[in-house]
């Protein structure tokens, strides 16, 4: 029987001691979606989308919306009913290459589930996308946070900087952070947005250009970590819940397994370095404040 796994994924999961659990999770990856994902999606106002450029950078970007704007239009595909922020990679992305990766996530609740597949920009007003990997995750280090929207006197204008490296208060921003999302790309296994969570303070910041994070026990597929191994090339988006900011990086990401490394914070199993090489903010880019609830019980 094929795996639905590709060599870096295997490479990976091989090096950690799991793979006869990765063929046994990876049974309930799908192409068709689910009744259940199909009520989930509906009470949604974001999704992260991972992306891919024609410079073969990538990208992860978050759109937003009033719930309902993420539907399934069939048992294969799904209508995002928005665009991305002014000045957003995704959309100059989605014109030269088709490929997205969708993490659709609840904070409030611990759910989430991903969509991967192609992209078609500008269809109802947003983006479709046809699926061709759809399964839920577990609710591991997901911080509980309730959103509030807020009327567009508030979001005044947004205003975009763009750089090659963090300055001191973007760096304040990712060493405070307990959440942020990441976007790895392969050739032929596609596009894949994911969640990274933990205390404040988990993300390290070496310096201007090099991030740090520790790798927790997941859910055993490695797709991110796999992708990783076959193009380093990854995008990282911290979310700024309390003014509605986007700190979008793209750069390339190494996993380094040796004892040293993960001795350093308690729990990790791997740390990864991430060196940026491209950096989006966006000032009031996400018309929705969250408030936190509770950390996750896992870290």
């Amino acid at each position: 029987m094929r795996s639905v796994y590709h060599a870096g994924e295997v490479e990976v999961q091989s090096r950690a001691g799991v793979r006869t659990q990765a063929e046994r999770i990876g049974r309930g990856i799908h192409s068709v979606i689910p009744p259940a994902a199909r009520s989930f999606m509906l009470e949604l106002p974001m999704a992260i989308v991972g992306s891919v450029g024609a410079d073969g950078r990538v990208w992860a970007s978050v759109i937003s919306g009033e719930p309902g704007f993420i539907r399934a239009i069939d048992e294969r595909a799904i209508l995002i009913g928005a665009l991305p922020a002014d000045g957003d990679p995704l959309g100059e992305n989605l014109k030269e290459v088709d490929q997205v990766g969708v993490l659709l996530i609840e904070p409030s609740s611990r759910r989430r589930m991903r969509l991967n597949g192609r992209a078609e920009l500008g269809v109802g007003g947003g983006i479709r996308v046809e699926a061709s990997q759809v399964y839920s995750n577990c609710p591991k280090y997901i911080q509980a946070r309730e959103w509030e929207s807020v009327n567009s006197g508030a979001r005044r204008e947004r205003r975009v900087s763009r750089t090659t490296s963090l300055d001191e208060e973007q760096r304040l921003l990712i060493s405070s952070a307990d959440t942020f999302f990441i976007a790895s790309y392969h050739p032929e296994g596609g596009a894949d947005a994911s969640h990274r969570g933990g205390r404040p303070g988990f993300v390290s910041v070496a310096d201007e250009r090099k991030l740090l994070w520790p790798d927790y026990p997941g859910n055993q597929m490695f797709q991110t970590l796999g992708n990783i191994e076959s193009n380093p090339r990854a995008g990282l988006l911290f979310i700024d819940f309390e003014r509605g900011g986007t700190l979008q990086l793209s750069g390339k990401a190494r996993v380094i397994w040796d004892e040293d490394a993960k001795n350093r914070v308690a729990g990790a199993e791997r740390v990864v370095e991430f060196e940026v090489e491209r950096v989006v903010e966006i000032a009031r880019a996400v018309p929705l404040r969250w408030r936190l609830l509770d950390y996750s019980s896992f870290i």
